[in-house]
């Protein structure tokens, strides 16, 4: 939704999650700058209770609050390619929390137009991921406009905020636990003591989708997955709408313990930094995408997609989704899905996910009359007898040539 500009001057448009450090400042701006603030909060899925985080952003000061439905556009503009390029980084986390935000900044951007600002806010801290993602994707938008971190630039740490809040008598949001716990469409981060070295895991109390799956472990179940060009568009024979499908999948996989990991890896900083994570549902579109192109793409075509699905995480994770590359990336990855349709046959069993079949229109084992490792079909033997010895020639002439 948009709205037409407050009263009282030129707002500044703050995205806010409703945590401590954009509670703290809506608050701040207003009272130390003088001048309106806007709230904007941009739900790109995780559950998030949107009335709340506007009743919330309207006791703390805010002139209005804005909410922007974003899930479906994620997945358009982000989240869909991420599957076509099985997209990990460090060949284990699926880029849970964190790729929103290139989305979540343009949608504050574009609201900062109608309500005809020039200067928006975050909430995000020096030591993270997230500044640089706002950042990067703010400037691109609209060089012109004045970005403003008052948690990072003035350097407030949480007590200091939570003791600013109190004493002038203004809502403080849940929170202080141990571990810091962000959740998205894609999946869930939980940081806490542990990750900050990299020795133990995170206590099974912390965990949050995928809680209590080892307890009491539930009996394996199999499901389907059914794609049109490289898209889930079907679970269990049910058509979905992507988004429907990809929160009625977390809730399935996520019992099971489906999709838990921790990654260690670079930071946009420079630094190494660790983050558990729990991604039952893509984990699951993950892998049985990656199965069913193994069927129906080229080996060329394999190798060429692989290399760049990791280019494009990595713009999307460092929040450089804007470069005209990750476009170029997007084409070439699209053009790829043509001939990836099919059903894939899932089990799912406490801490495992197995991939129990594929099938499609466009199966290339399904094309060769060959059957292998039994019989030959469009060769003879007397030319596989031909092509391992033309194989084995560069060792040949190698070892001749050694001495």
């Amino acid at each position: 939704m948009t709205a037409s500009p407050p009263a009282g001057g030129s707002p500044i448009l703050l995205a806010f999650s409703g945590g401590l450090d954009t509670s703290f400042c809506v608050a701040w701006l207003k009272e130390t700058l003088g001048r309106p603030v806007v709230t904007v909060t941009v739900d790109t899925g995780g559950g998030v209770d949107t009335a709340a985080l506007e009743q919330r952003a309207l006791a703390l000061g805010a002139e209005r609050h804005i909410t922007v439905d974003a899930k479906r556009a994620f997945f358009d503009s982000v989240l869909k390619f991420l599957v076509f390029g099985n997209t990990r980084k460090g060949q284990l986390y699926p880029l849970c929390v964190g790729a929103e935000r290139g989305l979540q900044a343009r949608m504050v951007a574009e609201q900062a137009a109608t309500l005809g600002s020039d200067t928006v806010a975050h909430g995000s801290t020096a030591a993270g991921n997230d500044q640089v993602r706002f950042e990067v994707a703010l400037r691109t938008l609209r060089p012109g406009l004045e970005v403003l971190a008052p948690v990072r630039d003035h350097d407030w740490q949480r007590a200091a905020q939570v003791a600013w809040l109190e004493e002038r008598g203004l809502p403080v949001p849940p929170g202080g636990g141990a571990y810091s716990i962000n959740r998205g469409l894609w999946g869930t981060t939980i940081g806490g003591k542990e990750t900050l070295d990299s020795q133990e895991s995170i206590p099974e109390s912390a965990w949050v989708v995928t809680a209590g799956a080892f307890d009491a472990p539930r009996e394996p179940a199999r499901h389907t997955l059914m794609f049109e060009r490289g898209v889930p568009v079907a679970l269990d024979g049910k058509r979905l709408e992507p988004v429907d499908l990809i929160e009625q999948l977390e809730a399935l996989a996520g019992p099971y313990g489906i999709g838990r990991g921790i990654h260690l890896g670079e930071t946009i900083l420079g630094s190494k930094g660790r983050v558990a994570f729990e991604a039952p549902a893509a984990e699951t579109l993950l892998c049985a995408h990656r199965e069913l192109e193994k069927l129906t793409l080229t080996g060329t075509q394999l190798k060429v997609k692989e290399p760049l699905g990791l280019v494009y995480g990595d713009l999307v994770h460092e929040g450089q989704h804007l470069e005209p590359a990750a476009r170029d990336i997007e084409a070439l990855l699209s053009s790829s899905q043509a001939r990836v349709t099919g059903e894939v046959k899932l089990l799912f069993r406490p801490g495992s996910l197995f991939v129990e079949g594929v099938s499609s229109p466009h199966s290339l084992l399904a094309a060769t009359k060959g059957k292998y490792g039994e019989a030959a079909g469009e060769w003879s033997a007397a030319d596989a007898l031909g092509l391992a010895r033309m194989k084995a020639l560069a060792g040949m002439l190698h070892t001749r040539a050694g001495g």
